[in-house]
């Protein structure tokens, strides 16, 4: 019997039950993997719809003006280029929260419920050999920065169709976003530097 195993065993009950509740957190996980399904649900309505708009499809074409709420007051009869560009970041956009959502099930799951096991496997993603709870942090940090940036943008793009108010408070909220990534990557980094070395004094 290893080490490992003869801790296990001696735990006593209240213990084991404490360090057991991690499972409880399985659900959770399994919520998200159904969330990132309808994300790709999602995803792929919106691309059939912009692929029938572009052969002239008007319901689609009317369909995706509705899904990014772009007005004008042109009657619309066929694609242009700010819709286009608008749908594609759409698009864009449901990746990257897809990328959010694997980061946050991958790593979550690995730093708070059980390994997984993965050493070895070719397609073992790159930073989980090295994640932690504050490493996730970051991640998680820069990840979101990274959607603001996709919704700012977009909102920039159609930014006829928005009040003064709503595009200050989304570029507000996009630099607190910043600033909030970046104390936490600070914080991080003051955090696991290494002390100096005693001089005996």
């Amino acid at each position: 019997m290893t080490t490992d195993r003869r801790e296990s065993a001696a735990l006593r009950p209240l213990p084991a039950l404490i360090f057991a509740s991690r499972w409880l957190q399985l659900p959770l996980y399994l919520g998200l993997i159904a969330a990132q399904a309808v994300y790709v649900f999602h995803f792929w309505v919106e691309l059939v719809h912009l692929l029938e708009a572009a052969f002239g499809n008007g319901h689609a074409l009317q369909a995706l003006i509705t899904s990014i709420g772009y007005k004008t007051d042109v009657q619309i009869t066929a694609l242009n280029e700010t819709i286009i560009m608008l749908v594609v970041l759409a698009l864009i956009d449901v990746v990257m929260i897809s990328n959010l959502l694997i980061m946050v099930i991958v790593g979550g799951y690995e730093t708070f419920v059980s390994r997984l096991h993965l050493e070895g496997h070719p397609d073992q993603p790159e930073w989980l050999s090295h994640v932690n709870a504050s490493v996730l942090k970051v991640k998680l940090g820069t990840a979101i920065i990274g959607i603001s940036s996709i919704h700012l943008l977009k909102t920039f793009i159609n930014a006829a169709n928005y009040e003064v108010k709503v595009l200050m408070w989304q570029t507000i909220i996009h630099v607190v976003f910043l600033l909030s990534a970046l104390a936490i990557a600070l914080t991080d980094r003051l955090l696991s530097k290494p002390h100096a070395p005693s001089d005996g004094h």
